[in-house]
């Protein structure tokens, strides 16, 4: 298992609740989480399998963006 981490423009609950059923339809993704209280929003990715790629694009379709820190 690896974690992945991305600084994302996810800012609010509202965007955190948009976002949530696409990164948990996900296949691959174990578990993940965003700190809302970091400045860079920071997303925490635990996959086995997928890349950072992947998961960013994931996000892209949900609306935000995800740059690897």
């Amino acid at each position: 298992m690896k974690e992945l981490k991305f600084k994302t423009n996810i800012n609010c609950t509202g965007c955190l609740s948009r976002v949530t059923p696409v990164l948990e339809a996900k296949e691959g993704i174990a578990s993940w989480q965003v700190d809302l209280q970091d400045d860079d929003r920071t997303l925490t990715v635990e996959t086995s399998d997928l890349t950072a790629e992947e998961v960013q694009t994931t996000v892209a379709e949900a609306g935000f963006s995800a740059e690897t820190k």
